[in-house]
């Protein structure tokens, strides 16, 4: 099992400002790579939480993290239940959280994980969790044109959003779509030769698009969020590193409400809301993959980190 090279690595542990004895939480633990490096800086009174809901995840882990094991809490769930994972665990609030919101590797290689578009006989799965039903499959079969048209667009920001999800309802009238291929060359079929050629993979946004829908990316995110920031400790610090304009949008607005969050219209002399900061915003531009890291692993080209603090 392979999974990638943590993305920001030396950022992210830099700006998590660790304590030895501190608790800190990784929601998306993926292959341990970040976490390996926060558990290291630990003392024996600190304490690690991490949190995956991929059952590969947790056996990669697992196992990586085996030295450490006495101060390592290992959950499988989502980030979403971060209040009751942390009542679990018996801890109140954390010195640090970090998301790391990228795929990995390994998902994206293993052909049977159905993520990848490069892979023509893999299943439309996509799940990050096979605990839940709905699959990239259901997706592609059984919403209506204008559904497809709306995650295609809005989540994959794909032009051919529209066109794209004619082609796939017109194409499933004949047979149920179940591999990646079958899915990739109804994409082709849909976009312009000309655009494909200067476009990249023709495919990318929109099973990009799919991914989201069916792990509900963004609705997690966005509802978790605050929840994150409000299980701070004072000087606690979050880390979020986004791969695409969607996520970083959300990050981006729901630091900038919180450090800022006075409704009050611009005229009014004083604050009258009442609503105070919850912390600031210490990445005011987000914190990019130096060159040499991109050329070493490019999927990290993407990569944005935002960084905000708790008062």
């Amino acid at each position: 099992m392979a999974y990638h090279k943590s993305v920001l690595l030396d950022e992210v542990i830099e700006y998590l400002n660790i304590r030895p004895d501190g608790i800190y939480v990784d929601g998306t633990l993926g292959g341990a790579g970040h976490s390996y490096e926060i558990v290291k800086r630990l003392s024996k009174t600190g304490r690690l939480i991490g949190v995956d809901q991929d059952e590969d995840a947790i056996c990669e882990a697992g196992r990586r993290l085996q030295e450490y094991e006495d101060r390592v809490t290992i959950v499988r769930s989502n980030y979403s239940q971060i209040r009751d994972i942390l009542k679990t665990a018996g801890v109140g609030k954390a010195d640090g959280i970090l998301l790391d919101l990228g795929v990995s590797s390994y998902q994206l290689d293993a052909p049977e994980r159905g993520f990848t578009y490069r892979m023509e006989q893999a299943p439309l799965d996509m799940r990050m969790d096979h605990r839940q039903k709905l699959t990239a499959e259901d997706i592609v079969n059984e919403y209506s044109e204008m559904d497809l048209y709306h995650i295609i667009r809005d989540y994959g920001e794909d032009r051919f959003a529209k066109n794209i999800a004619k082609h796939i309802v017109k194409a499933r009238k004949d047979k149920r779509i179940r591999t990646s291929g079958e899915l990739t060359e109804i994409i082709r079929m849909a976009i312009p030769k000309k655009a494909q050629a200067s476009g990249g993979h023709p495919a990318k946004r929109a099973f990009q698009a799919i991914r989201i829908e069916v792990n509900h990316e963004l609705e997690v995110l966005e509802n978790t969020l605050e929840d994150m920031i409000d299980l701070l400790q004072p000087k606690g610090r979050l880390c979020i590193i986004t791969f695409h304009s969607l996520e970083d949008r959300i990050v981006k607005l729901h630091f900038r409400k919180n450090e800022h969050p006075c409704i009050c219209p611009r005229e009014f002399p004083l604050c009258v809301c009442g609503k105070q900061p919850k912390g600031i915003c210490i990445t005011k531009k987000p914190v990019l993959p130096t060159e040499a890291e991109t050329k070493e692993n490019s999927r990290a080209k993407s990569a944005k980190l935002r960084v905000f603090e708790k008062i």
